[in-house]
């Protein structure tokens, strides 16, 4: 599997799958999961709420994932997960690379070949960047093989972009 690095808006990528950094009530909210609920329109969110009507009335968990129609996004599909709200008092890396690795069994699972990812817990769950991207790449090489050819992290900004830059080579 090919990771690339993106600086853009994940809501236009041409891609099987994207990947929301969601909340685990899975019913929009703020950064990529309003985004993605905004361009994707309702038909996401009716889903989304089904999800939560049966097996997933809880919340989705932290580092899990499930998926939904893309709506009107350029993709087939909408991964959701649940990134770890950063602290300085616990250690939640293997929570975040799961978020990852989970993401991309869903995305095996579907058959797609092409997936673009957010920077997860980085925005609103204050997840330092730099560790944010480590943890990301981390959580993709370590996946297991399927059909997905091409993990595309897409960063929004480019201090973001220059971060992954820099940090991606280590």
């Amino acid at each position: 599997m090919e990771i690339t690095l993106v600086e853009g808006d994940i809501t236009v990528q041409h891609v099987d799958a994207v990947v929301n950094a969601a909340n685990s009530s899975l019913l929009g909210g703020g950064g990529v999961d309003g985004a993605i609920h905004a361009a994707g329109g309702p038909v996401i969110l009716a889903e989304t709420r089904a999800l939560r009507a049966g097996k997933y009335a809880r919340g989705l968990p932290v580092g899990e994932a499930v998926a939904t129609t893309a709506g009107n996004l350029p993709a087939r599909w909408v991964i959701h997960t649940v990134g770890p709200v950063w602290t300085d008092r616990e250690d939640r890396s293997a929570l975040l690379r799961s978020c990852y690795r989970r993401s991309l069994a869903v995305a095996n699972d579907l058959g797609a070949e092409t997936v673009a990812f957010p920077l997860v817990s980085a925005g609103i769950y204050g997840w330092p960047m730099a560790d944010a991207v480590r943890q990301a790449l981390a959580g993709l090489r370590s996946a297991e093989p399927g059909s997905v050819r091409e993990a595309r992290l897409v960063l929004h900004g480019r201090a973001a972009y220059e971060t992954a830059r820099r940090v991606a080579p280590a």
